[in-house]
């Protein structure tokens, strides 16, 4: 793995976290972050979802931005959170709602909504009568969840807690920096961060798009695959562990 040179495009905190796990293993990185997380001012219809939070069957959780703006705005309404079935899509989202005392369910291998779906506890969270369902985001994404919860009979309502948004970089940031440090993988955490990829590459895209592309899930590297991307390689999670193994199963191309 000594010879992966990756560019990482998560928010800026999680870039740094992610730096020192895979310098620990012998990878180098270098850190251009493609997501910006605003948060949203709720309007009152969503605040009424956060007052009435236990009529949910079921509370999913979509990403760590969620699980930390979802706790402060639930605070506003619940000093003491009522006891819900809480579910993540990965680890590290489940790890923030367990320090603030929720139970928290997730699938243990692949951190994507195809895993969650088939987690025996969210089948038996639903199996009630006229079950709801309430999924905290950002603005779109995840709308197989709903999708496929809704064809079990569930009710599913949205919280949408902020926005990704591009930072802003000068034109060539991108490329510039993949062939001044000489990166031979690109790092994607999302199907948002793809596209903010894609954007800033602009007519850099064709070049960049042979170089290795590590993704969370099927569903995005449907999505690289759809607009060039020659290389894709499907980590099935979206955490350290899952782009370590990933690295592990692929040697390093040459430059």
């Amino acid at each position: 793995m000594r010879s992966w040179r990756l560019l990482l495009t998560r928010p800026a905190e999680e870039c740094t976290a992610l730096a020192q796990v895979l310098a620990e293993q012998g990878v180098a990185s270098s850190s251009l972050p493609l997501l910006e997380i605003e948060a949203l001012s709720l309007d009152e219809p969503q605040c009424d979802l956060l007052r009435t939070l236990d009529r949910y069957a079921a509370i999913i959780v979509v990403s760590k931005p969620a699980a930390r703006l979802g706790l402060a705005q639930a605070s506003c309404f619940w000093p003491h959170l009522p006891p819900l079935a809480w579910f993540t899509v990965g680890a590290a989202s489940a790890q923030i709602l367990q320090a603030h005392g929720c139970q928290v369910s997730f699938p243990e291998a692949g951190d994507d909504s195809e895993a969650l779906l088939q987690l025996p506890a969210l089948h038996q969270a639903i199996a009630v009568p006229a079950p709801r369902v309430l999924i905290m985001r950002g603005e779109g994404g995840r709308e197989l969840l709903a999708e496929r919860l809704a064809e079990q009979g569930a009710s599913v309502d949205y919280l949408q807690l902020y926005r990704r948004q591009l930072p802003a970089y000068p034109n060539g940031a991108l490329s510039s920096r993949v062939v001044g440090e000489r990166l031979n993988g690109l790092v994607v955490s999302s199907g948002q961060g793809f596209e903010h990829l894609r954007q800033l590459a602009g007519d850099d895209w064709p070049q960049l798009a042979r170089l290795p592309l590590f993704v969370p899930s099927p569903r995005v590297a449907a999505q690289a695959r759809d607009a060039g991307a020659q290389n894709v390689v499907d980590c099935r999670g979206a955490s350290a562990a899952a782009l370590l193994a990933a690295l592990q199963q692929m040697p390093a191309p040459a430059l």
